[in-house]
């Protein structure tokens, strides 16, 4: 059951009445005011987070609710359920409430007499279009279960992917953070007392280092609000910067071309290419829709202008293997790979393994990375933490050294 608000008008008085209903669906909730004699001039879900902004934050759809969804979706249907039937007993078993008010806005849609890929179109915050368009093939050809079921292994491949990359940056941010922690502490707290200590004492000149971590400490002390404020707004203007198409592509070269992330993201890339490209073959979606829908779910500028230059080309009637050689967006392996596909007629496989080699690639790629940071944030964390005993230290031998020459 879900909770919906509505406004309805009483005929008999004309009086407008808002109030809240429990019910499985907007249709149903109307169903139910009709029978109460009211008029329903507004149904909407209680908590919908499409209009309060707090919800939307505090309620995102988690990958994996999809891939629930996805799977248990497709078992219903196998097992022979009625679509709608199907979607009310996934919607039971879901526990996000936002994905609740998604699905029961599919039902009522379906109950209208709408496609289910068409009521997922309506909600591309959660359906994208590999979904959208997976569901729509598997509509056409009477195999919704099993694009649902493929549509649940991209999910997780994807989920996978991510997860590995998260998981490689856990160490290095804990290792900056520590970091970042003892260094302030060092310099607003130990240093300020070292000047102190050596203010009321003759003739002490203090070493260049130690005058310089002093200045800087004085400046953080003093100004601290204010290395906050440009941090934060320039923390800010980068990242509205990056959702712009320069700032975008600039991020977007630097992922695939920076050391050492570039041949992480360049695998990456390859893996979800081929993954999704795979998923949509075995679907029996056309090649050129094939190509359009990858190049936007790949999320690189660079990758997708490679991939509509290499449709207009396949347009022309070159195959796509030929298209992509020697793009410098692709890796060598992808269209050496679609070549043999293409020759065998087993496009769909050799994408699938490709995405299966790039998949194990990224795994070792991940570990190389994690092995060759873990000693670079030790130096780095040796070179800070000697700079800053350095500035405490040299004065005191500084002065010892005085008084032993006197």
């Amino acid at each position: 059951m879900l909770t919906f608000k509505y406004t309805a008008r009483n005929p008999a008085t004309g009086q407008k009445i808002t109030a809240a209903i429990d019910a499985e669906s907007e249709l149903s909730a109307a169903k139910i005011i009709r029978e109460q004699g009211l008029a329903p001039l507004d149904i909407s879900p209680a908590h919908d987070s499409s209009n309060n902004p707090i919800a939307k934050l505090k309620g995102r759809i988690k990958p994996k609710d999809k891939v629930l969804f996805s799977r248990q979706l497709s078992t219903l249907i196998n097992a022979g359920l009625p679509l709608v039937q199907a979607l009310r007993s996934v919607a039971e078993q879901t526990s996000s409430k936002p994905f609740k008010v998604v699905i029961a806005k599919v039902i009522n849609d379906v109950e209208a007499g709408s496609t289910l890929s068409s009521a997922m179109a309506k909600h591309p915050q959660v359906f994208n279009d590999v979904y959208i368009n997976l569901i729509a093939a598997g509509e056409a050809s009477g195999t919704l279960d099993k694009a649902l079921e493929r549509l649940a292994i991209q999910q997780e491949k994807d989920a996978e992917l991510i997860s590995k990359i998260r998981g490689a940056m856990v160490y290095p941010i804990i290792v900056l953070c520590v970091m970042v922690v003892v260094v302030g502490f060092m310099i607003v707290k130990v240093i300020p007392q070292v000047q102190q200590l050596y203010k009321g004492i003759s003739g002490a000149h203090l070493p260049f280092i130690t005058v310089i971590m002093i200045d800087i400490s004085q400046a953080i002390i003093k100004f601290w609000w204010l290395f906050i404020v440009l941090t934060v707004l320039a923390a800010f203007i980068t990242s509205r910067w990056a959702r712009t198409g320069p700032g975008k592509e600039v991020v977007d070269r630097l992922k695939m071309r920076m050391p050492p992330i570039g041949p992480l993201f360049m695998k990456v890339y390859m893996a979800r290419f081929s993954r999704t490209g795979a998923t949509l073959v075995a679907s029996g979606v056309p090649l050129i829709q094939v190509l359009e829908i990858t190049g936007r779910s790949i999320n690189n500028v660079h990758i997708e202008d490679s991939l509509k230059k290499a449709t207009d080309k396949v347009k022309g009637g070159m195959a796509l293997s030929d298209a992509l050689n020697g793009d410098p967006n692709f890796l060598e392996l992808v269209p050496s790979m679609l070549k043999i596909g293409e020759q065998s007629g087993t496009i769909e496989q050799m994408l699938g393994k490709t995405a299966d080699y790039y998949e194990r690639e990224v795994d070792n790629e991940v570990k190389a990375i994690s092995t060759v940071i873990e000693p670079i944030l030790m130096v780095i964390l040796g070179v800070v933490a000697f700079i800053i005993v350095a500035a405490v230290l040299l004065p005191i031998y500084s002065l010892a050294g005085q008084t032993i020459i006197k």
